[in-house]
């Protein structure tokens, strides 16, 4: 199947226009990556700090939640909802503060309970405590009379009773009344009679807790930079081994292009950077490549058929074979990217984000940016290239010419050996009969001869 068919579009006839368009991107990507601490959204897998995610029982306003957060100094804390609206659920990310690099749990815990848990200290709240907080409150009240049986055996009975309620709490993520308590398998009636008495179930469930100190932040900073890094020197080298080189500089070009750009966008639109943000731009990079290497294959088959036409219309000509299958590809995975992106939620905007954006900013560069940039090379360095030909012309001048052979000079006779040497000898002059010495001797036959004639 085939959207275009026998097209011939004059692709490199604009090339330089969309070189100096594709600088201008780039330039605000490495921009980006100059100021990354003041304009990138680093997470706090890169920054450093704490995250911490919680599940209410009925809806909370984010202007609430930050005023009681500026009481424990935690102002410039950000807090987002994520998940479906019903779920009530609150992302709180603190960065590192310092003399506090253990993180800021314990601070947040402390401020939302003024609000939320007033009167409540000292009893066990089953919605934040965890296992060994349950076991240990359920050992000293043993409502199920098992302490008898020794401590060993009480331990393990309670710590399967607490293991099975946070499990269901795990699963509904904060209890709601303590029928539901009631409801877990294993869980006895003393059991929840006991907890009703010393405990209480909170407005709010931490749902999970992370925590990144600084210097880690740092190290993972590093390794996501030379990640991207090795893939682009790695692209660089299959397509040199599997191509040349002049494909391998045009495939590298278009990586680093759409790299840049996407990321460029991605720190324009504030979103966060992580560790799933790394990942995605690896994804792109094997993406962009494997889309240029479509049409330097066809490129390189097309120069095996037409040797003595100019690489710019073989370039012409392979692009506009390809981009039939071009569009198709391209256009099939921006449909799952794109439906990642509206419909992922905030886990997966980011990654999604980068690879939406890519795929048109890869397919662009692998028209636009490759393609120009191998031909780019083939006219500066390859074996008719302009430096090859002046490097060929420098080398020439610089070499010097041989050296012309002097004439050997003849030593002069010494006075002794011109005294030896007899003078010469004065030419006989010429007879006029032909013979020296004067007279002329007139040829005779032979008398056999003669009379042979006879």
């Amino acid at each position: 199947m085939e959207l275009l068919r026998d097209t011939h579009i004059d692709f490199m006839k604009y090339r330089k226009f969309w070189i100096v368009v594709s600088l201008v991107l780039v330039m605000g990507g490495v921009y980006a990556i100059w100021n990354h601490a003041r304009l990138m959204n680093l997470g706090i897998d890169f920054a450093g700090g704490t995250t911490v995610k919680l599940r209410f029982k009925q809806s909370s306003q984010v202007d609430e939640l930050r005023r009681l957060l500026e009481t424990q100094g935690l102002g410039a804390a950000e807090i987002q909802r994520y998940g479906a609206d019903v779920d009530h659920e609150i992302i709180i990310k603190t960065r590192v503060i310092k003399g506090s690099e253990e993180g800021s749990r314990d601070r947040i815990v402390q401020a939302l309970n003024h609000r939320y848990n007033q009167g409540q200290q000292g009893k066990v709240d089953l919605n934040a405590v965890g296992v060994e907080t349950v076991t240990q409150f359920l050992l000293q009240a043993d409502p199920d009379h098992v302490a008898a049986q020794g401590v060993d055996a009480a331990t393990a009975h309670y710590s399967a009773t607490a293991n099975a309620i946070l499990s269901a709490r795990r699963k509904a993520a904060v209890f709601h009344a303590w029928d539901e308590v009631a409801k877990v398998p294993g869980v006895s009636p003393a059991v929840v009679q006991a907890l009703q008495r010393g405990g209480t179930l909170g407005d709010y469930a931490i749902i999970g807790v992370e925590t990144v100190g600084p210097q880690i932040g740092k190290e993972l900073r590093a390794q996501g930079f030379w990640a991207v890094i090795f893939s682009l020197l790695g692209m660089l080298a299959y397509i040199w081994f599997r191509f040349e080189l002049r494909f391998g500089i045009g495939a590298i070009m278009a990586s680093l292009h759409d790299v840049l750009v996407t990321l460029g966008l991605f720190t324009l639109f504030r979103l966060e950077f992580n560790l799933t943000t790394i990942a995605a731009f690896l994804t792109l990079v094997g993406y962009s490549t494997n889309d240029t290497v479509v049409i330097f294959d066809r490129i390189r088959e097309n120069m095996r058929k037409n040797r003595r036409k100019p690489l710019i219309e073989v370039m012409n000509e392979s692009i506009n074979q390809t981009l039939s299958r071009t569009i198709m590809t391209s256009g099939l995975t921006m449909l799952t990217v794109a439906s990642l992106l509206f419909l992922g939620g905030d886990v997966l905007r980011g990654f999604a984000f980068v690879m939406t954006v890519g795929i048109v900013v890869g397919t662009y560069s692998s028209i636009y940016v490759a393609s120009p940039f191998a031909l780019l090379w083939e006219q500066l360095f390859g074996a008719e290239g302009r430096l090859s030909k002046k490097n060929d012309r420098l080398a020439a001048a610089a070499k010097p010419a041989p050296a012309a052979k002097a004439p050997s000079a003849k030593p002069a006779p010494s006075p002794a050996a011109k005294q030896a040497t007899p003078p010469a000898a004065a030419p006989r002059p010429a007879a006029v009969g032909g013979e020296p010495g004067g007279g002329s001797r007139p040829r005779q036959r032979s008398k056999k001869k003669a009379s042979g004639r006879r």
